[in-house]
């Protein structure tokens, strides 16, 4: 079941790219065609700044998108560097889901905990693989002297 949830939360990322990508497109095109300016600032730079903002959230949802279909597809925990960047994913999800409820709705909301909820799920169920390793067998423990 790991392995279909980690997909599936790759899929889910994936498509919040292209959402959170066209979203940001639209409103680069608005804000150009309107010529629209907020406290002085030149239009121009309004308009690059949300086409960027666009690009790189929607490459990092893409690479966190990428992490778990990897995780996914070896049936394997993501390495250090996967784990810190899904747990930065979760948290921004969190912390967007409770801004979002506010500015755009419940509906919103919902789906912000949906992707939520399925990134750590995908953490817990790929926890630390060395852990039973780790443990000193039926040896027994010396005595200090």
């Amino acid at each position: 079941m790991r392995r279909s949830v980690a997909i599936v939360t790759a899929l889910v990322l994936f498509g919040e790219a292209a959402g959170i990508f066209a979203v940001n497109a639209v409103l680069a095109t608005v804000a150009e065609n309107q010529n629209m300016s907020l406290a002085g600032m030149d239009p121009k730079a309004m308009t690059t700044g949300t086409w960027v903002l666009g690009g790189v959230s929607a490459l990092l949802l893409i690479g966190c998108g990428l992490i778990a279909l990897l995780a996914g597809v070896r049936d394997r925990s993501p390495g250090r560097f996967g784990r810190i960047t899904l747990i930065g994913c979760a948290v921004v999800h969190g912390v967007l889901g409770a801004v979002t409820v506010g500015l755009v709705g419940w509906a919103a909301f919902a789906f912000m905990m949906v992707v939520l909820a399925l990134l750590v799920f995908t953490l817990l169920s790929y926890g630390p693989e060395g852990r039973g390793e780790d443990r000193v067998g039926d040896e027994a423990v010396p005595a200090a002297v």
